[in-house]
């Protein structure tokens, strides 16, 4: 998927289709989480539309929940969905890092290989 170590750095404009392509990868494992733990919230607490998107959206972004869970199926799905989400939370972040991190070190390797030579 990345260049190697003896390719050349990403034109500017190739960089940018792959930050997109890290960005929207990321939005759509973010909606998709977002979309189950609002159906998980509606189907086990019984809670609304909207307090189900507050509960996840909360919980995906690491703030914790908003709704304290009552009934044991509801317990459950919030701490498995609480420890997703914090898995999600790292993924995504990772994600949006990566080609920035490659970047920065590629350019490293190439400067260095200049230099053996």
């Amino acid at each position: 998927m990345y260049e190697s170590r003896r390719q050349p750095v990403l034109k500017p404009t190739q960089f940018l289709r792959r930050l997109f392509v890290h960005i929207a990868t990321g939005a759509i494992l973010i909606a998709a989480s977002l979309a189950f733990g609002m159906w998980g919230y509606v189907q086990f607490e019984s809670l609304s539309w909207l307090d189900a998107f507050l509960n996840a959206s909360m919980l995906l972004g690491g703030m914790g929940p908003i709704h304290i869970p009552v009934t044991e199926a509801g317990k459950l799905f919030a701490g498995i969905f609480a420890l997703y989400a914090g898995l999600v939370f790292i993924v995504v972040a990772a994600l949006l890092l990566a080609p920035v991190a490659h970047r920065v070190l590629h350019s490293f390797h190439l400067e260095g290989s200049k230099r053996d030579d």
